[in-house]
């Protein structure tokens, strides 16, 4: 397991109605609360009951999917390999989607076959899995497959035929030991080899596998790592630099346009889980990630956006080393959009009230989100668990206080107390396109260490980090 570096408490996004909300009094955590309260199927199911828009819409990018058909059989393997020799992941990753899409069909719908589909397949896969393999590609497996796959399960866990006690032994078992490996050790190379989204899937493999088993510890090691962690996926490192127009260069800016997305998407999904806990990170460090969001959606749509130079550090430890600039964003294609961006601009512009216009635009320009198998057939179409349209928009709250709709849990070591609840909401209109390249996959060689052209703090572990040009304030750096 990763060592925590202690958890502080941090600004909390302006425009937001803080209220604290009492510990669940067992110790749990919220079920379902992942990426879904029950209120939010609840609210699902009603809107697409009462034929309200974009609901409808959202409803039918679901229904319209091969992968969210009762008639899905799974292909449980006994080990799952990506990267190198005898790849088989694409069996894992279409089966977590179709159990995921099953289920959340199942609710909305209160088709009972889709919910005993999706049950059947993760029964399926904890019977038999027993480990992940590969290259430094397998820590990707671990992350994305095992962040999802709880996601799927969280949705049933209730079910008179799942399989709880055993799925639990295969996420703590399988799936987290990699992440946790990886948020310490980093696969043995310097913190900064691998790049934000490496970190980033880890930290929601953690996050949901904690919240899944009730493992409060489990839980603060994740948030405190979002908050402090030492490598790109933390908050400030994946953000490093804040400017005077409120926007936050986001760091795979500089890499490209798809894995950048993946990023965002992640952060926003590990914010998201968090929130249905009463954890807020969203508007943890003044909505630093709102910041951030808001620069790769104005990118993304072909804004100009300003760019530090920078120079990273990658290699393995005690072993080959080397170093890369990279000195402006990379180049955009308009059309290029991921499942990402529903969720995000829901909870700043209608939970939290805040403007967000560069948000607002491409979720309706992106709108109705699909999911995994809509945006490309190779690992990076699936990357995103997607259906935001349908998922994450919500109407409009009384801002005069909060609508809880799930109990956090108890703060424990982690300081996490804060539930922040939805308060304000729009909707998506539709269109879409769709691009499939493998974003999450690259080898152990690809990452950095952090020297910006406009001066330089050096870390322990040798990760040089760009100063931070936050916005101006009496002791800021």
């Amino acid at each position: 397991m990763f060592k925590a570096a202690g958890a502080a408490a941090g600004a909390v996004g302006i425009g937001t109605a803080v209220t604290p909300t009492p510990a669940v009094a067992s110790g749990s955590y919220a079920h379902p609360g992942l990426l879904h309260t029950r209120a939010d199927l609840d609210r699902m199911a009603a809107k697409v009951k009462a034929g309200a828009a974009p609901y409808t819409a959202g409803f039918a990018k679901l229904t319209a999917s091969r992968h969210a058909q009762s008639g899905w059989t799974a292909n449980p393997q006994a080990t799952v390999i990506r990267g190198g020799e005898g790849q088989n992941y694409g069996i894992l990753y279409r089966d977590i989607h179709a159990a995921y899409q099953n289920a959340l069909r199942g609710h909305v719908s209160g088709d009972g076959a889709h919910l005993d589909t999706a049950v059947a397949i993760l029964n399926a896969w904890s019977a038999k899995l027993t480990g992940l393999g590969g290259n430094a590609d397998r820590f990707l497996a671990a992350g994305l497959y095992g962040y999802q796959i709880a996601n799927a399960a969280e949705l049933v866990r209730d079910h008179p035929d799942f399989e709880l006690d055993r799925f639990q032994e295969m996420l703590t078992g399988v799936f987290a030991p990699l992440s946790d490996s990886f948020l310490v050790k980093h696969n043995d190379a310097v913190v900064s080899n691998y790049w934000t989204n490496w970190d980033l899937t880890a930290m929601c493999c953690v996050l949901a596998t904690g919240i899944f088993c009730d493992d409060r510890a489990q839980v603060a090691r994740a948030v405190d790592y979002f908050k402090h962690g030492e490598g790109l996926g933390s908050l400030r490192n994946a953000i490093p630099v804040v400017h005077d127009d409120g926007l936050a260069e986001w760091l795979e800016a500089g890499r490209d346009q798809g894995h950048a997305l993946l990023g965002v998407g992640l952060m926003g999904t590990f914010c998201e889980m968090a929130w249905n806990q009463g954890v807020d990170l969203y508007g943890y460090d003044d909505s630093r990630f709102l910041k951030g969001a808001q620069y790769v959606a104005k990118w993304a749509m072909g804004g100009e956006v300003p760019f530090t130079a920078n120079t990273r550090r990658k290699g393995a430890i005690n072993g080959w080393s080397g170093s890369e600039t990279v000195s402006e964003a990379a180049p955009v294609d308009p059309a290029m959009t991921r499942p990402i961006w529903a969720m995000i601009a829901n909870h700043y512009t209608k939970r939290r009230g805040l403007s967000a216009s560069y948000l607002t635009r491409i979720a309706a320009k992106s709108a109705p989100e699909g999911g995994g198998g809509d945006y490309g057939p190779n690992s990076g179409g699936y990357d995103q668990l997607g259906f935001g349209t349908l998922a994450f928009t919500r109407d409009k709250r009384d801002a005069a206080g909060p609508s809880a709709s799930a109990s956090p849990s108890a703060a424990g070591s982690a300081g996490i107390g804060s539930d922040p609840r939805p308060q304000t909401q729009a909707t998506a209109s539709p269109s879409a396109s769709a691009t499939g390249t493998d974003l999450a996959a690259t080898g152990s060689n690809q990452i950095i260490g952090w020297t910006a052209a406009t001066g330089i703090t050096a870390l322990a572990g040798g990760l040089l980090l760009l100063r931070r040009r936050d916005r101006a304030r009496p002791g800021s750096r």
